[in-house]
């Protein structure tokens, strides 16, 4: 073959056909614009590494004015919502051990009393740490606000409590993880995690695969309906599914020493529960992707919120509102409250109804989704 001077004409006619090309695939040209403005989004806004506004149970049994003070400072630092104030120390850890809230805070009854006395009085600090991250930076504040909050009070004869040791005693209980040991919160939140990329992605990848080897004809000239097409090949990966949790639960238990304190039954329930959304959401991107490359990219463009949002990378109780609203929307975020309070707390269904909720509520309309697309596909 002789060599030639490039032919301008020529590089222009292909440039011409790669932008058509790029114009009719909208899908790909959608995501070249979305996941980097997502990405943006989430890491400018979304994501806070020292949460705020974390929820809090206060147990008051002195009512004191000091008592007082010292809630108001907890309450103006930012760190604590006190969203609920039960009427005894056990409602308390039962509304911890449900994940309604991150913190208990106890002041027992003669808090202002010994205070006034001179004698250093406790304050009682339990804290949800199955995500230390999201738990450390409040818990080191407290000794501070405390002290700072007591300070104005402590004047006259009072006075010589503000010198030498704090004036209270701030004794803080991390619950459920005390070491503060990583992989505890790590190890369940990858259970999720691998589920959601896997399983929705070979969902996904499983009927456009029929497109693009031209055996969808076949499919459709078949006597069954879309609901039946749709468990025949989600079935299948439901087991591979499965595989992937006696993996890692396998791992959990032996290689990094997780502890299994809750009931192993109703952690596969729930795992069945959020298998089958994953597998309805993988049908569902196989209705809109027209190649498998395309299957990969909306598989892409859901794990990415998911990761970031669900609170398994950042605490969710540190995002603000708009990104805990669309993070109450993904399934992965009920997920890891459920592992994560089965495996680390012992809960039982009761205390994360709500969650169950949510994963069937996500199910059920992605999979009447997946239907509408899959007969416009029969037509």
């Amino acid at each position: 073959m002789s060599w030639s001077w490039p032919s301008f004409a020529r590089m222009n006619a292909i440039l011409v056909k790669e932008f058509i090309q790029m114009r009719r695939d909208r899908l790909t040209f959608a995501m070249m614009i979305a996941v980097p403005i997502m990405q943006l989004l989430l890491f400018g806004y979304a994501i806070n590494l020292d949460p705020k506004g974390l929820h809090t149970a206060l147990v008051d049994g002195d009512q004191s004015r000091f008592a007082r003070v010292l809630i108001s400072s907890l309450e103006t630092s930012g760190y604590f919502h006190i969203t609920e104030r039960p009427a005894s120390h056990e409602e308390g850890q039962a509304a911890l051990a449900a994940g309604r809230v991150s913190f208990v805070i106890t002041i027992p009854q003669g808090f202002g009393r010994d205070l006034m006395r001179g004698v250093r009085p406790q304050i009682l600090i339990e804290a949800d740490a199955t995500d230390p991250a999201a738990a450390s930076g409040a818990v080191g504040a407290i000794p501070v606000l405390a002290d700072r909050a007591l300070r104005h009070e402590l004047t006259g004869p009072l006075a010589t409590l503000l010198q030498g040791a704090p004036a209270i005693d701030a004794v803080i209980h991390r619950r459920y993880n005390p070491e503060g040991i990583t992989a505890y919160n790590i190890v369940p939140g990858l259970l999720g995690v691998i589920l959601t990329m896997t399983m929705v992605m070979m969902t996904a990848m499983s009927l456009t695969r029929e497109v693009e080897r031209g055996t969808m004809e076949n499919l459709l000239a078949m006597p069954a309906t879309p609901f039946e097409i749709m468990i025949g090949k989600i079935t299948p990966y439901l087991a591979v599914g499965f595989v992937q949790v006696f993996i890692v639960l396998a791992a959990a238990k032996f290689l990094f020493s997780v502890p299994f304190i809750g009931s192993f039954v109703f952690l596969m329930l729930a795992l069945l529960l959020y298998v089958m959304a994953l597998l309805t959401l993988g049908f569902a991107f196989s209705t809109l992707a027209r190649s498998q490359m395309q299957a990969m990219q909306l598989t892409f463009f859901f794990f990415l919120p998911s990761l970031l949002l669900s609170g398994f990378m950042f605490p969710f109780s540190g995002m603000p509102g708009w990104a805990q609203v669309i993070g109450e929307t993904l399934p992965l975020t009920h997920f890891l409250r459920i592992i994560r309070g089965i495996m680390l707390k012992g809960i039982g269904p009761g205390d994360v109804v709500m969650d169950l909720w949510g994963i069937a509520a996500f199910l059920f309309v992605v999979g009447f989704i997946a239907m509408k697309r899959f007969r416009r596909t029969l037509d």
